[in-house]
């Protein structure tokens, strides 16, 4: 096993890996989550040493049931620099070929006011037999994502010591983009966390995560999709399934929605609304935030009368060519 619990015979050389990057600059928190991915794969496939078959590659490969095709290419791309990095170490493995980015027609879920209210009843009448931790996490995790747009796996990269209840905000460190993002809590939001934080921070050291898993550790993800699921049938909210939702990821997606919808109401300008989205939801560009606008005039028509002329204005040609995440 290597230095940071990767388990199979790439351990070591994942180890060396990361190391690099991070002696180059780059946050270690970044490159973890992908990397187990890869890790947790080639242990599955029995993988002992440092090698990798034409068939374990095509393996790898292969797009899973369901998963988004963001997903799919940050998965094999990943771990298709790891594999040059070692190529070029001397290491004789079968290189991983590119997986390209394709835009899809797929629209994410944009959840009603009234599936809000049914999925949230749901989440605060958890009861979990093999797990008390979970109606105190629940509640708490589950609005995270909803009230502040975080992607499931930098909320649950979140440790106690990225918890600032003075300010009410939250620093996230296990982001997609490598950048530590500070997301600032809603005055409810941040009531709830104080009080979430009563009950359970005193158990906590500072690197302890804040919703940890059974046995401390951090939480796995898939776990929460299944909750997610169980939820919905909870709540009444059909799931279609096959990738096409509701998903998990679509509070991201309900989140950015009704935030530009918010501050177009307000009177703040779409010039200066889309930046700042674009700056809080942890986008690269503003293109990334672009198809938000697209999809508050699809949910609200009377919002495309408002940014008639100004849309085309600020994203000509390339518009609806950026990806949201």
């Amino acid at each position: 096993m290597g230095a940071r619990g990767f388990r199979s015979g790439f351990a070591d050389a994942i180890d060396a890996y990361v190391d690099s990057r991070v002696a180059a600059g780059f946050k270690e928190a970044s490159y973890l989550c992908q990397m187990r991915k890869f890790d947790d794969f080639c242990a599955s496939r029995g993988i002992a040493h440092v090698s990798l078959s034409r068939e374990d590659v095509e393996e790898w490969v292969r797009r899973l049931p369901g998963e988004a095709t963001t997903t799919h290419y940050a998965r094999v791309n990943s771990s298709k620099l790891l594999v040059e990095w070692l190529i070029a170490r001397g290491h004789g493995l079968c290189p991983i070929r590119d997986v390209t980015f394709r835009q899809t027609g797929f629209r994410p879920h944009i959840y009603t006011d009234d599936e809000v209210g049914r999925y949230f009843e749901a989440v605060d009448a958890w009861d979990s037999r093999s797990s008390r931790a979970d109606g105190v996490q629940f509640p708490v995790l589950f609005r995270l994502l909803y009230c502040c747009g975080t992607r499931i796996d930098e909320t649950l990269g979140i440790r106690r010591r990225d918890v600032d209840l003075r300010s009410g905000t939250l620093a996230l460190n296990e982001t997609k983009n490598g950048r530590q993002r500070l997301v600032a809590l809603g005055p409810q939001m941040a009531s709830l966390m104080s009080r979430f934080a009563d009950k359970t921070f005193y158990l906590l050291g500072d690197d302890d995560y804040v919703f940890p898993n059974r046995l401390g550790g951090r939480r796995d993800p898939s776990r929460l999709l299944e909750v997610h699921h169980e939820l919905l049938h909870r709540a009444g909210i059909p799931y279609v399934g096959g990738g096409s939702g509701p998903r998990l990821h679509d509070w991201r997606h309900t989140f950015g929605v009704r935030s530009f919808k918010q501050m177009v109401e307000s009177g703040m300008d779409m010039y200066v609304a889309l930046p700042t989205l674009s700056a809080y939801m942890g986008h690269k560009t503003i293109y990334a935030t672009e198809r938000y606008v697209r999809l508050t005039a699809e949910v609200y028509p009377r919002f495309a009368r408002l940014l008639t002329g100004k849309y085309d204005h600020v994203f000509g040609a390339v518009g609806g060519h950026g990806r949201s995440d």
